[in-house]
């Protein structure tokens, strides 16, 4: 059975079933291209969300800090071809839920969360596209919660790797058992078991 956390991962990109054509147009035609360098932040957790983008080279990482432990935590990613934000609370400049980070020199075009509500708001043909975008965000954590009770961590693993061959060039062995939700050691055995065939 194939699990749906692959699926999940994309955060969401035009080839999801939605329509975001309108949507990367309006972040090219009304928006800024922004360059980021490795580690430039384009929101931090606790702190008004702004902004919202299309990915045109790079990726950047979402983290967000443990209540009891203090520690920062890798919960999502969005590469090329993905869109970047924290929808919905850059609509309203809510607080960030996450920090938004380049993990390399990285490409974005974006718009203000002030202006994509705006825009969602001039008819019911983008107004429907803002509800299915929450509906697919809703649902893609869904699936990322229920997969840590369906998957095994070298499932994740194996999927992590599928989508994202180079990733490990960019993340730390801590920064994989964050997101997979599993200890550094995991890890370690995961990729030992890998490397002998196991």
């Amino acid at each position: 059975m194939r699990s749906s956390y692959a699926v999940m991962e994309q955060k969401f990109k035009t080839s999801d079933g939605i329509d975001l054509r309108a949507l990367h147009e309006l972040c090219e035609r009304e928006g800024e291209e922004v360059c980021f360098r490795k580690v430039e932040r384009m929101e931090c957790e606790g702190e008004p969300a702004h902004w919202f983008g299309f990915v045109t080279e790079g990726c950047f990482k979402y983290t967000a800090r443990g209540i009891s432990d203090g520690k920062e935590h890798l919960t999502w990613f969005s590469f090329s071809d993905e869109y970047a934000g924290d929808y919905p609370a850059c609509l309203y400049g809510r607080p960030s839920q996450t920090t938004i980070e380049a993990m390399m020199d990285s490409r974005i075009h974006r718009v203000s969360g002030e202006k994509l509500l705006a825009w969602f708001r001039e008819n019911e043909e983008q107004m429907e596209l803002r509800y299915l975008i929450g509906e697919h965000l809703l649902g893609q954590a869904r699936a990322r919660y229920l997969d840590f009770f369906r998957t095994t961590p070298r499932e994740r693993y194996d999927l992590l790797m599928r989508r994202c061959p180079g990733i490990v060039q960019h993340l730390t062995l801590q920064d994989i058992a964050s997101f997979l939700n599993v200890t550094p050691k995991t890890i370690s055995m995961i990729r030992r078991d890998i490397t002998f065939g196991q």
